[in-house]
C-alpha cells in the first residue's frame, strides 16, 4: 500500500513512522514520475511489509518538497528515525530502485 502524503499529514506518516519510509516526490504532468509509478507500486507491494512507501505530488505539497529539498522530479527520499538517509533523482528500473533503498535503509 502507498500512503498519500501531504503537508497536514507530513510528520506523523514519514518522520515518526515506525517503518522507514521511501518517499516519492512526483507531479503528475512529469514523465518520468508516470513510468516510475508502476515500479514503485510493484516495490511497496513485494516490500511494503518492511518499509513505507509514500508519496507526495509537488504541485499538492510544495512547501514539504522544498523542505526536503527536492529541486527535479522524480525525487525518492529514504527517511529512518525521521532522519533523511539519502536521497535519489530519476528515473531507474525496479532493481536500480530496490538497491537505493536497500543502501540508504538497511
Amino acid at each position: 500500500m502507498v500512503v498519500t502524503i501531504t503537508s497536514e499529514n507530513f510528520e506523523s506518516e514519514v518522520l515518526n513512522s515506525p517503518n522507514p519510509v521511501v518517499l516519492d516526490i512526483y507531479a503528475t504532468w512529469c514523465g518520468p514520475c508516470q513510468q516510475m509509478a508502476p515500479v514503485f507500486e510493484e516495490l511497496a507491494t513485494e516490500l511494503g511489509n518492511i518499509y513505507k512507501f509514500a508519496k507526495l505530488n509537488v504541485d499538492e505539497s510544495r512547501d514539504v518538497a522544498i523542505r526536503l529539498g527536492a529541486t527535479s522530479i522524480p525525487t525518492f527520499v529514504f527517511v529512518k528515525n525521521g532522519t533523511i538517509k539519502g536521497k535519489e533523482v530519476g528515473y531507474m528500473s525496479k532493481e536500480d530502485l530496490q538497491v537505493k533503498i536497500e543502501k540508504h535503509l538497511k
